[in-house]
């Protein structure tokens, strides 16, 4: 299915943005299940697709995918792989879910892409993510902005806000979301089987957006996921300072999150929260009471 794009991507007539086919499909599937007392009942589970991304003709990547923004997410991951500084450098981006391929047209090719494609890390993403190796090779590079500070009652709003959004999670489990927020104020949310995923979705977004408004210093990223070292690479990466996961945190998480001065904030659910990095960055305005 083909559309327009959101007036948002729409009104930068200025920029020279690729040309992006709108290709959806359900998230959902219903299937028949039958429980303990073999009575019958119909639920919905989610829709995982594969999505084979070629760049001007040449095989890069599969990736296991819901589907929902599949333009976002090809162009995320084109730019948090580092493989293009900016949207600007692709020309169109034409997804096809009959074959499950989306083909990736440069404007100039990319510079030495076998070499840097040649090594693969596997990560801890759901379905088993991919990486390529030089992606750590840049994390020293990362400057986030030093004054970024996030309210404890903006934490609270961010994570009200998640809870009450209607989701494919709550229809049918066994995905992941991720959203960018500025302040307690929701800008973008996506959900795919794999959180690593909907982080490139959120990047892919942002890179389609009016740059002047994009500015880091004000965003906080939501994950439902764990916050490993791809998710907090690929957040520094889209110049946010504050990350905010309802799950935990891994060790290589930690110790990127400390070295690029981003603040990590994991078990965040209800008025509860463990900040792991970085606390100068969130301002306690909303302290709740101790329970004694």
């Amino acid at each position: 299915m083909n559309a327009r794009l959101p007036d948002s991507v729409a009104a930068l007539t200025t920029r020279d943005l690729p040309r992006l086919t709108q290709a959806r499909v359900p998230l959902t599937r219903a299937i028949e299940v039958r429980n303990e007392f073999g009575d019958t009942h119909t639920i919905s589970i989610p829709a995982e697709r594969d999505l084979t991304v070629y760049v001007d003709k040449r095989e890069l990547v599969t990736l296991m995918t819901l589907g929902g923004y599949p333009e976002w997410l090809v162009l995320g991951y084109l730019l948090n792989q580092r493989l293009v500084a900016s949207a600007e450098e692709v020309e169109s981006i034409t997804v096809d879910w009959d074959v499950g391929s989306a083909a990736v047209k440069t404007r100039h090719g990319i510079d030495r892409i076998e070499e840097r494609t040649a090594k693969r890390v596997v990560t801890t993403g759901c379905g088993q993510g991919s990486v390529f190796g030089a992606l750590m090779d840049d994390v020293d590079k990362i400057q986030l902005p030093e004054g970024a500070e996030l309210r404890q009652s903006e934490l609270y709003g961010v994570v009200d806000t998640i809870r009450q959004m209607q989701s494919t999670y709550k229809a049918a489990g066994s995905v992941h979301g991720c959203a960018l927020f500025r302040g307690a104020e929701l800008l973008s949310f996506v959900e795919d089987v794999g959180r690593h995923n909907a982080v490139d979705s959120i990047a892919g977004w942002m890179a389609l957006q009016d740059p002047t408004d994009m500015v880091g210093d004000d965003k906080v990223f939501y994950t439902t996921g764990r916050l490993t070292s791809e998710m907090v690479i690929k957040a520094a990466q889209m110049g946010v300072p504050v990350v905010v996961s309802r799950s935990g945190i891994t060790q290589m998480g930690l110790e990127v999150a400390q070295r690029v001065g981003l603040c990590a904030i994991g078990r965040a659910t209800n008025k509860r929260f463990l900040c792991f990095t970085h606390p100068q960055r969130l301002l306690l305005d909303a302290v709740p009471p101790k329970v004694s």
